[in-house]
């Protein structure tokens, strides 16, 4: 039942967040990356303050730290980092670029948290890495028009997702799942007003714009589901397995996010499937613990 409900949690987590980058491409087409960054974090804490506010007087005063820490590195940047990155790549580029997070794991796990690593691992952070390089450069070459430097931003952001993770792990493992999204919610979403207050959302413009309220419609589905619901059961699958098992839904969410950017047009090369399982293998290989 153990190795069921791991299993179960990681697939339901890779069609739902798979899901959340054409979710990201459909509202940004009424609203701008910064306004979506924002409100896509005042929504999700909205929907997690109403069926978890109460949990977030279990978290002791002395987990805070870790807690606010897990929300800014695994939510607060990303949030703004992806917006803005999918204003220049596609939506299922960004997908696969996203599956470098457990090979950011296994690094920071050796680095800060003194994991062990293999020979094996190693080969497979450097066949990731020259995947990732082959990924961006058939990309710009299929789609010239596109700024891959954008690239950085998803690659900085798997590096968060990876510390985060890693805390989760070690520091929030006896606390609760919702409690733990409810609480990183706590903590980001002044910050989240602030740069939503300071950007030109309120002014009359933003709200006439075209597609506007279609944009919304996607937001706030991207915010309950790709972001609220996904952060609970993340939270979970971490404490019920180990954090380079948990990032490993990267491997299936290009799956789904590759088949939604097809469905809606974007294009995808031979030289991009070559790359795509290029890094899958160098994720795969960084996993292995198989002594070498």
């Amino acid at each position: 039942m153990f190795k069921a409900n791991k299993w179960a949690y990681l697939i339901l987590l890779s069609i739902i967040w798979g899901s959340s980058f054409i979710l990201i491409k459909k509202s940004l087409i009424g609203i701008s990356p910064i306004h979506l960054g924002a409100l896509r974090i005042i929504f999700t804490a909205l929907f997690l303050f109403i069926v978890g506010f109460k949990s977030i007087t279990t978290i002791p005063a002395r987990i805070w730290k870790w807690v606010i820490l897990s929300g800014v590195l695994g939510t607060l940047f990303p949030a703004f980092m992806f917006s803005f990155a999918q204003t220049e790549i596609d939506s299922g580029i960004t997908s696969i670029l996203n599956s470098l997070t457990p090979l950011n794991t296994v690094l920071l796990g050796l680095a800060i948290f003194k994991i062990t690593t293999t020979r094996r691992q190693v080969m497979g952070v450097v066949i990731g890495l020259l995947g990732t390089v082959l990924l961006i450069i058939s990309g710009a070459s299929l789609n010239p028009d596109q700024n891959y430097l954008y690239a950085g931003l998803i690659i900085i952001s798997t590096a968060m997702y990876a510390a985060n993770v890693n805390i989760i792990k070690k520091y929030l493992q006896d606390i609760s799942p919702i409690a733990i999204a409810a609480g990183n919610f706590l903590a980001i979403i002044v910050p989240a007003f602030i740069v939503l207050l300071f950007s030109d959302f309120f002014s009359q413009d933003v709200f006439q714009a075209p597609n506007f309220q279609t944009s919304i419609v996607y937001l706030v589905i991207l915010a309950l589901f790709g972001t609220a619901m996904a952060k609970v059961l993340f939270n979970k699958l971490v404490q019920i397995s180990t954090p380079v098992f948990a990032s490993s839904v990267t491997y299936l969410m290009p799956i789904v996010a590759v088949a939604w950017g097809l469905w809606d047009g974007e294009g995808f090369s031979m030289w991009q499937v070559l790359a795509t399982l290029i890094v899958l293998l160098g994720v795969y290989l960084s996993n292995s613990r198989k002594p070498q």
